[in-house]
This record gives structure tokens, C-alpha cells and sequence, in this order.
């Protein structure tokens, strides 16, 4: 891949050599082994996350190398640059109407993806349910066993090349109607409860003890997490702003994926 990933470099800073032959052999190999899980946009080092810009800038140059197309399923039709993936049955991935997944993102054995979206250089790891209307951005990083809910939204991000995408790590529940974006990352094992809205910005604070901890960005391993606010003060008064707070940590007794509702219902809070 170093090759490759030298070829793309140079390509990212002289877009002329997209008219290379062997330049548009590289992106398109990028893209392909994205679709087959052999690349991803960023991947696990230790306990941290490595960003590979040069995957995301090969994806980025991969639009303008393609042309509209018309793709029509049944009395359905599509115009765009990138076609939908194929060889759900091969890969053992179960794919029920109207779900989507984008030519370039990789879905992982044993996936269910109910009426969804994933979209072009996300990871979706095994055995992970995209549950309906969920939302799986550009490169973001699903992990294994990980429950997305119903109207669940993981932001996708591009560019700038150097952001982290969203990242979901193994194990995660993602309660019905939460959103995720600009390049969280939520730890293993934890469990949102319905509603929790993260952005880089969002206070994550954990109640769960005698004193307030305050993060931004990560959610720890195993936290349990529900909406909540608190009181900012403001120009024209005091208002409430929208928080994410850790309530707990889930228990011994919810660590299989089947009884991931409990870890919510133990702290009495909804799904």
C-alpha cells in the first residue's frame, strides 16, 4: 500500500494527475479495498485512533473520476457518481427494502441492515444491527455487536482530511432517535440511552458519583447515557442547554447484546 498511498499523495497536492492512468488505478484499488474491508479510514492503535488521511483524500478524488449514471431497481431509480454495493447473500449480510449501502463502505458478516443508509468509507463491523431509518455516515467506524436504533443519526465527515470520523466501538447500544457526529467517539460497551444528542461540543457528565467529571468528545467504556441539560447563563438570562449525562456503568448481568435495554432499565430510563 505504500505505493499506492505515495501515488495518491501526489495527486491530493497536483489534481492534474487525476488524468494519470495510474493515478486513477490507485484510487479506484483505494475504493475497492474499502468495499472489502482490506482498508479503512481510520483504525484502532492501543487504546487511541489513528486517522488515515490518505484514504479519506483517496475517496475525496474518487468523485470527480466518475460520471452520472442511471441505475434502476424494479420502478426504482438512482442518478449518481457512486453505485450501490452488491453480494449482500456472499458476504452473509442481511439486507431487508429499502436499506443502502454505498459502493466503497464495508459491511462486515452477520450485519442486518433494516430500511437504512451507509454511506461511501464507513466500517460496519459484524454482527452489528443498522436498525431502520439509522443513519451511518462517510467513514464512519462501527464496531462489533453494536446496536444502532431506530433513527439513530452517526455523522459522516470527509473533510478536512485530518477530522476523525464518528466511532463507535465494539459492543455500543445506540438508543432509538440519538445523534452522533463531528468525530466522537463513544467506548466499548456503552450503552445512549433514547435522545442523547453528542457533538464535539456537548459536556459529557458523569453524575454517577460524588463529583461531577466533565468530558468532551469521548464517552467512556461502559457508560450508561441518557439526555439531560444544565443552566448556562446568557445575555438575556439564564437558559438551559443540552447535556449528555453518565449515570452509571452497565452491569455484569448486561453484557450480552440481548439484554442491552436492561442496562437502561436499570437506571429506569427509556430506550
Amino acid at each position: 500500500m505504500n505505493d499506492i498511498q505515495l501515488v495518491v499523495e501526489k495527486a491530493w497536492e497536483n489534481r492534474e494527475l487525476l488524468k494519470d492512468q495510474n493515478t486513477i488505478e490507485a484510487i479506484y484499488e483505494v475504493v475497492e479495498n474499502l468495499d472489502k474491508g482490506k482498508l479503512r479510514v481510520a483504525e484502532a492503535v492501543g487504546d487511541s485512533w489513528k486517522v488515515n488521511e490518505w484514504v479519506k483524500k483517496a475517496v475525496i478524488m474518487f468523485f470527480p473520476l466518475r460520471k452520472m449514471e442511471t441505475t434502476e431497481v424494479g420502478i426504482f431509480e438512482f442518478h449518481d457518481k457512486i453505485p450501490l454495493k452488491r453480494d449482500f447473500a456472499k458476504q452473509e449480510v442481511r439486507v431487508v427494502p429499502h436499506a443502502i449501502a454505498r459502493y466503497g463502505s464495508f459491511v462486515d458478516k452477520g450485519v442486518v441492515m433494516m430500511p437504512s443508509y451507509v454511506n461511501i468509507g464507513a466500517y460496519v463491523g459484524s454482527n452489528t444491527m443498522v436498525d431502520t431509518w439509522a443513519t451511518v455516515g462517510s467513514c464512519a467506524q462501527i464496531g462489533k455487536e453494536v446496536h444502532l436504533s431506530g433513527g439513530v443519526g452517526i455523522g459522516g465527515v470527509l473533510e478536512p482530511v485530518q477530522a476523525a470520523p464518528v466511532i463507535i466501538e465494539d459492543n455500543c447500544f445506540i438508543g432509538s432517535r440519538s445523534i452522533v457526529v463531528e468525530g466522537v467517539r463513544i467506548g466499548k460497551g456503552a450503552v445512549l440511552g433514547a435522545n442523547v444528542v453528542i457533538t464535539l461540543s456537548t459536556k459529557i457528565i458523569d453524575v454517577s458519583g460524588d463529583k461531577p467529571i466533565e468530558y468532551k468528545g469521548f464517552v467512556p467504556p461502559n457508560s450508561v447515557v441518557i439526555p439531560g441539560s444544565y443552566e448556562k447563563e446568557f445575555p438575556a438570562g439564564k437558559y438551559n442547554v443540552s447535556c449528555a449525562l453518565i449515570i452509571g456503568k452497565r452491569k455484569e448481568s448486561t453484557d450480552n447484546k440481548t439484554s442491552l435495554n436492561d442496562a437502561l432499565r436499570d437506571y429506569a430510563v427509556a430506550v
